[in-house]
């Protein structure tokens, strides 16, 4: 039986490795072993950054809504409280969108709550 050399399927494993370590740091980019080792590494990185990423968007809207409520001499809790109570059930992307581009239908949900809240 012929020996079966896998020059082709290697050197094709190691490209791979080398294309998706392209840009790296140092020998990073240049080595298999350290650029295999840091592909890995970015693949867990990214893999963590999917989920912070939705972590901070939800506090950027959160800031972004109670620097709102403030300017309307309401707190953020007491805002969400009074929309609770109304029914009202906007997503914290839409009001903080709602803030910035369309501040006076925000003011009214503003008044809607403080009624909501003063019954």
């Amino acid at each position: 039986m012929a020996r079966v050399k896998g020059g082709i399927v290697t050197r094709n494993r190691r490209k791979k490795v080398l294309k998706r370590a392209s840009g790296f740091f140092g020998s990073k980019h240049l080595l298999f072993k350290t650029a295999k080792e840091q592909v890995m590494h970015s693949g867990q990185y990214a893999y963590v950054g999917r989920r912070l990423v939705k972590r901070d968007f939800r506090k950027l809207w959160i800031k972004r809504i109670n620097a709102a409520c403030r300017m309307c001499d309401i707190s953020y809790s007491q805002f969400m409280f009074g929309l609770k109570k109304v029914n009202i059930s906007i997503n914290r992307k839409m009001l903080s969108e709602m803030a910035i581009h369309d501040f006076d239908g925000f003011k009214a949900l503003v008044e809607t709550a403080k009624k909501a809240i003063a019954k």
